[in-house]
């Protein structure tokens, strides 16, 4: 353990890191939940294996498969909303107050899914469940890039994406197990039991040190780094960081607030601030477009669909190789953790991009030749393309592109697109799929997303690793006050 102390990496820093990323496994647990269960939930078939009977709920919800879209799909509109709202939330009032607030949601939305009797709680339910997980991914990846040891920034960034195919990996699993009868609802009902774990945990977590200094707390913000780092760990490196990133910030009045009552060395930027500021707007775009790419390139479709999609050429095996496409998600994300801070943020989501165009032109081959294995094969790759780096870097990004006092913002700005684009293809990928008469043809569509949004991703997106702050990231002359 001495070389991880003397690294800065602590069992207490690995504790807040895991607390923190259990709302990105939320994040992922409530995104993959409906997909193994869906022909059980909505009463097209008692179980998807061996059956087993339980009492006292009623077994099944009827619904037309449209109404199953919006059921799915109005996830990720709450999703909007706590991503909207986490940036301004937690840059004001903390990042720890914020991260107790999504566990609310966390139980509540799982609490309403249960016990629905009808579309309408259901729905209220996944609403819920999406504001608590648009918030978590908002803030977590916030709170742990503030935490973690500069050096290391990228490989705990992450566990963000690590704990998100956790929770897909988890939720697909109990899926295969529990899509029987009424025994889907404990899929439900796990989420809000890992909810309440999360708060119990939040309760050891102090505030960031981060963002205590730039509200005037450095003494508390010192005492808590030094904490994080161990008793023996010289932070007064770490500590000037701050001051030289705090020192240039510009000092606004905000544009939906009015100025805080709270003396502030910096003022924070709001979201609209970020986006007509020529000095942030081309972090804001570029967290927007990385974040459309995430999710255009079409990983969502099997995250979301894999089951009912795979079914058509893989009968007997589409569950079970749903889950082997989690742990491969998983695996691969874990084995690349070391890379963004390796070969950098832009190399990793290059390649990963250029995978995925690929496995996504040989998935759409798979199902026009009709070729189980070549299927098969393809949508494994496609996912572990995802996970080498188009999955965990996006999450990085915002904090590093942008400083402090914009940091909220952009995250705000990112996952909003992040979340937009969820919802377009949950609620439209099995219309389009339909549309052009299935066997895959929408893969050709996504082959295409990943030639356009890679040019975007080289042309637009610059380099973090090795970086002191955003004007090093941005080769600018640091804003000053006039």
């Amino acid at each position: 353990m001495g070389w991880l102390s003397s690294s800065g990496i602590t069992p207490y820093l690995i504790f807040l890191v895991f607390v923190t990323t259990l709302g990105p496994l939320q994040f992922g647990y409530h995104l993959a939940e409906l997909n193994a269960p869906q022909a059980v939930v909505t009463c097209e078939k008692k179980s998807i294996g061996s059956t087993s009977a339980l009492g006292g709920l009623p077994q099944c919800l009827p619904m037309s498969p449209s109404q199953f879209g919006v059921v799915s799909s109005i996830y990720t509109l709450g999703g909007f909303v706590g991503a909207l709202l986490a940036g301004p939330v937690s840059t004001k009032y903390g990042r720890l107050l914020t991260l107790r607030l999504t566990t609310v949601f966390f139980v509540l939305g799982p609490v309403a899914e249960t016990l629905a009797s009808g579309i309408t709680v259901l729905s209220l339910g996944r609403f819920l469940s999406g504001i608590g997980s648009g918030a978590a991914i908002v803030v977590g990846p916030i709170y742990v890039s503030e935490v973690a040891p500069p050096p290391s920034r990228g490989f705990f960034g992450a566990f963000t994406q690590v704990m998100t195919n956790v929770g897909i990996l988890l939720t697909q699993t109990l899926g295969y197990f529990w899509s029987r009868d009424s025994m889907w609802r404990w899929i439900l009902a796990g989420a809000g039991f890992i909810g309440a774990l999360q708060l119990a945990g939040l309760l050891a977590v102090p505030e960031s040190p981060i963002w205590l200094a730039e509200h005037r707390q450095r003494n508390q913000a010192r005492r808590v780094l030094q904490r994080i780092r161990g008793p023996d760990a010289n932070i007064d490196a770490e500590i000037e960081g701050w001051r030289a990133s705090a020192a240039p910030a510009a000092e606004e009045e905000s544009l939906l607030s009015a100025p805080s009552e709270t003396s502030a060395p910096t003022q924070s930027v709001t979201i609209l601030q970020a986006v007509k500021d020529p000095y942030y707007r081309p972090a804001i775009v570029a967290v927007v477009g990385v974040m459309l790419a995430q999710q255009f390139t079409g990983v969502n479709s099997i995250v979301m669909y894999s089951v009912s999609l795979l079914q058509g050429i893989l009968p007997t095996g589409a569950a079970l190789l749903t889950i082997l496409t989690s742990a491969i998600n998983l695996g691969i994300t874990l084995a690349c953790t070391p890379l963004p801070d390796r070969i950098g943020r832009k190399t990793c989501l290059l390649i990963s991009i250029s995978a995925m165009g690929f496995s996504s032109m040989l998935l759409a081959l798979g199902f026009a030749l009709d070729q189980q294995v070549l299927s098969a094969i393809a949508t494994l790759l496609f996912v572990a393309s995802f996970a080498a780096g188009l999955g965990p870097v996006p999450f990085m990004l915002a904090s590093e592109l942008v400083g402090p006092e914009a940091v909220g913002a952009a995250q705000s700005w990112a996952l909003s697109a992040n979340w937009t684009a969820t919802f377009i293809v949950a609620q439209f990928f099995p219309v389009l799929n339909t549309a052009l008469g299935g066997h895959g043809k929408v893969y050709w569509i996504f082959t295409a997303m990943a030639v356009l949004l890679g040019f975007f991703i080289y042309r637009y997106v610059p380099e973090t690793k090795g970086k002191a702050n955003a004007d090093e990231v941005w080769g600018r002359v640091a804003r000053r006050e006039d």
